[in-house]
């Protein structure tokens, strides 16, 4: 499950993503469903010699099919499981021609406790930037584009805090999984889940997170310690 993260601002992503931004991006720190997002896919041109370039684009947080026609946009659709993206309707075109990045600084999890719900905040252990895979779609009815972002089982560094996690792919996967290419999509999915990234580090945060209407730097800053 992946319901909020940190999403980068444009320097972030000229920095450390080698990609070409077309719009500026400001920091979201508290990045939620149905929010306009930066996100990753090849340009609609390979650049010379076949090679894929990229290009950071504002999309939509829950992913509409193409093929979707219903007055009533879908819903569960901002995280794609990566155990049946391939086969299942909703995702499967996407899998095949949609493939994309996402990226992130960190992500939020909540945690069942016997004072309520707490929240954690996980990132890469240098705070460096994070790529979760991700799908994207257009269609005509809806401007600009839809992403998803695809999930996994837990890996040991997380599972303290959740059993499910994005699927964040280190610098040679996240290339993989934009190459060009529309073959049925499982195998390549399979390789993004083996190649995912494993370390992670994370503490708990504010509640103050709870809200998506509050962003800033309280959202990501450590709870004092009770030892």
């Amino acid at each position: 499950m992946c319901g909020r993260y940190l999403s980068p601002d444009q320097a972030a992503l000229e920095r450390d993503g080698d990609l070409r931004v077309r719009n500026p991006f400001e920091r979201v720190y508290n990045a939620a469903p149905t929010m306009k997002l930066p996100v990753v896919r090849p340009e609609q041109q390979a650049g010379a010699g076949g090679v894929v370039e990229r290009e950071a684009i504002a999309m939509h947080w829950g992913l509409v099919p193409t093929w979707w026609s219903k007055p009533e946009l879908p819903t569960h659709s901002i995280n794609a499981r990566s155990e049946e993206a391939a086969i299942k309707p909703m995702w499967r075109d996407a899998v095949r021609r949609g493939r994309a990045l996402v990226p992130a600084l960190g992500w939020y999890e909540w945690q069942v406790t016997a004072a309520g719900k707490q929240p954690f905040f996980l990132h890469a252990p240098d705070k460096g930037l994070l790529w979760f895979a991700g799908l994207w779609a257009t269609n005509a009815a809806i401007e600009p584009p839809t992403f998803a972002i695809l999930t996994r089982e837990a890996v040991a560094s997380v599972s303290p805090v959740h059993h499910r996690m994005p699927l964040v792919l280190g610098a040679r996967a996240a290339a993989e999984w934009l190459a060009p290419g529309t073959d049925h999509g499982s195998e390549r999915l399979a390789a993004a889940v083996a190649a995912v990234q494993q370390e992670f580090a994370w503490h708990p945060v504010s509640t103050f997170v709870n809200s998506p209407r509050n962003q800033g730097e309280r959202c990501i800053t450590a709870l004092p310690s009770s030892a």
